[in-house]
């Protein structure tokens, strides 16, 4: 695939800015939009951008950084789902914090936002306790965000526990948005002031990219993967008064912008930023190094998303108002459905055979396909040929002989009780494994399975829990049809 984005620059330019802002404070409170590693939409839509990007230029400044995590009582309650992983939010933060001590990153505390007496909230602040994690409870105050007098006073902020810590950048993060990392952030500037110390906020959000235009697909996939929050792209009216110079921020900053300057003169006195562009410290907009690359790359983006929300809706967890954004920003840049190659591709070969189907592209602009058999599904069938691909491999050489499958699929029906006698893709990669034990061959294709990261495939019809989990451990970025008709076939 071609690449569009010069991580290495960004690496570089995003550390000294950050740096740059660290030496204006005593402390300086560092609020991450978006995720710290595992950033797949930023890797999509920025071709060169590496999923752990904003990590690793983390660990340039891991002797004056630590880590807050934060994490909404409300979010606790309701067992609120991490999408993109499949896992509750309290377990991403178990999960969070694991990877960054393991990385040799400090982490200070966990927040528990939004408290209102939640019981769910109380039994995880026990369990992170238990394990020896400093735990502080910030709590739902009246009148937020616009009494500001009342929210900058003892019985505001000044109610909430008082996060202590030790190094010059905090980094507040989240297993997602609607956490409460802003309020956190403003929280601690009202406490650390009451201590006599000086302390900065600046906000770290990848996407919009501010000094990219409005309507730069970039930007319109991030309105497309913010969907859900209705989050919308404008030019910054603050910036372009106080500068003469057009930026792009999205509606929540800037209609917070007025309650946030009020805010920081109750703090300091005064609002040390001129616009909501101006709390931010992104660089990304200065490393694109073909824009054409990531334009398309966004264009397939915006109808990645546009699938995902056809089939969140199909499954009861959407909102046909997130459909329908989507399409429009789909006629903005002139999109179908077809617009992604992978699409027509499984669609066609579906209605040739008249069971599902799939397709996938690989890095070097081969289209694969996968159908439906009496063995194997067509998810599973895709992936043993683009395997043989990859390995040069004959497609007519069977990498797993059917005797060999015949016994796992009495096993599904009649003793475990699948209706289902088809292989799975993990069923599939697991007997592709105990061939390449004694078959060289299959060995040479269980080895391509790496090269399969980062490519995209479709599925004509909703995929089952196995398959979605198989391809997101592979890093295939899947879309399907929402159709669940025919899908056990």
């Amino acid at each position: 695939m071609k690449k569009g984005f010069d991580n290495e620059k960004y690496t570089r330019l995003q550390s000294e800015k950050i740096r740059e802002r660290i030496s204006q404070f005593d402390k300086l409170y560092l609020e991450f939009g978006g995720k710290l590693f595992d950033d797949y939409h930023a890797s999509r839509v920025l071709p060169g951008f590496e999923p752990d990007s904003k990590l690793k230029m983390l660990l340039t400044l891991a002797d004056q950084a630590e880590i807050v995590i934060v994490i909404s009582a409300k979010d606790i309650e309701k067992n609120k789902i991490r999408g993109d992983l499949g896992i509750t939010y309290d377990k991403d933060v178990l999960r969070l914090r694991s990877v960054y001590m393991d990385l040799g990153l400090y982490v200070g505390s966990v927040v528990i936002t939004q408290y209102d007496g939640q019981k769910a909230a109380d039994q995880f602040k026990a369990k992170l306790e238990k394990a020896g994690v400093p735990v502080y409870i910030h709590y739902v105050i009246d009148g937020y965000p616009n009494q500001v007098s009342h929210i900058v006073s003892d019985e505001g902020y000044g109610k909430n526990d008082y996060i202590r810590t030790c190094r010059p950048l905090v980094i507040v993060t989240a297993p997602g948005p609607g956490s409460g990392k802003m309020a956190t952030c403003l929280s601690q500037l009202y406490h650390e002031n009451k201590r006599g110390i000086k302390a900065g906020y600046a906000k770290f959000e990848t996407f919009p990219i501010w000094n990219l235009p409005l309507k730069h697909p970039v930007n319109l996939a991030y309105e497309a993967a913010t969907a859900d929050l209705n989050d919308i792209n404008m030019i910054d009216p603050f910036h372009l008064e106080a500068y003469g110079k057009t930026a792009v921020n999205y509606n929540r900053d800037i209609e917070i912008f007025p309650v946030l300057t009020a805010i920081f003169e109750g703090i300091y006195g005064e609002c040390p930023y001129a616009s909501p562009t101006d709390m931010d410290v992104n660089m990304a907009g200065f490393c694109l190094e073909d824009d054409e690359v990531c334009r398309e790359a966004s264009r397939q983006e915006i109808i990645y998303r546009y699938y995902q929300a056809l089939n969140n809706f199909a499954e009861g967890k959407g909102s046909e108002s997130e459909i329908y954004k989507i399409e429009v920003l789909m006629k903005q840049e002139k999109l179908t459905k077809e617009s992604r190659p992978v699409v027509p591709a499984a669609l066609r070969l579906a209605e040739k055979t008249e069971a599902p189907a799939a397709a996938l592209l690989l890095e070097d602009g081969r289209m694969i396909t996968g159908k439906t058999s009496d063995l194997l599904g067509a998810s599973a069938a895709l992936l043993l040929n683009a395997v043989k691909a990859l390995g040069n491999i004959d497609h007519d050489i069977h990498l797993i002989a059917p005797e060999a499958i015949q016994p796992i699929q009495h096993l599904k029906t009649d003793y475990l009780g699948n209706k289902n006698p088809r292989l799975h893709t993990n069923e599939v990669l697991i007997a592709l494994s105990a061939c390449a034990a004694t078959d060289p061959t299959a060995m040479h294709a269980l080895r391509q399975l790496p090269k399969l990261k980062g490519c995209h495939s479709h599925v004509s019809v909703a995929l089952s829990e196995v398959d979605i989990k198989t391809f997101m451990q592979l890093g295939i970025h899947y879309t399907c049809e929402p159709s669940r008709e025919n899908m056990y076939l």
